[in-house]
């Protein structure tokens, strides 16, 4: 059964720092496209930034192209999310998912990530 494990979030001020992880398993990790995608509270699902297998095609939404890194380690079947810079609106939950087409068929349960003072 696919897995996706989301950590890393947290508590953290406005201009601060984060560096979510999603750990995967059961599929071959380093074949899959991967996508970030939050919902903050009382909001829609919005994409965040996708790659592909093998990392070198990265994309951002442009509500935070310039302010997180998506990055990913096959060898670990790990994809990675640095955030800067942080801002009260990107308070949300964060989830990973695994790309299928256009669209997504296996996501992790989310971290909660919280931008206040």
């Amino acid at each position: 059964q696919v897995q996706l494990v989301e950590s890393g979030g947290g508590l953290v001020q406005p201009g601060g720092s984060l560096r979510l992880s999603c750990a995967a398993s059961e599929f071959t990790f380093s074949n899959s496209w991967m996508h970030w995608v939050r919902q903050a509270p009382g909001k829609g699902l919005e994409w965040v930034s996708h790659m592909n297998g093998g990392g070198d095609i990265t994309e951002y939404a442009s509500s935070v192209k310039g302010r997180f890194t998506a990055s990913r380690d096959n060898a670990k079947n790990t994809l990675y999310l640095q955030m800067n810079n942080l801002k009260p609106e990107d308070t949300a939950l964060y989830y990973c998912a695994r790309g299928l087409g256009g669209s997504s068929d296996y996501w992790g349960q989310g971290t909660q990530v919280t931008v206040s003072s």
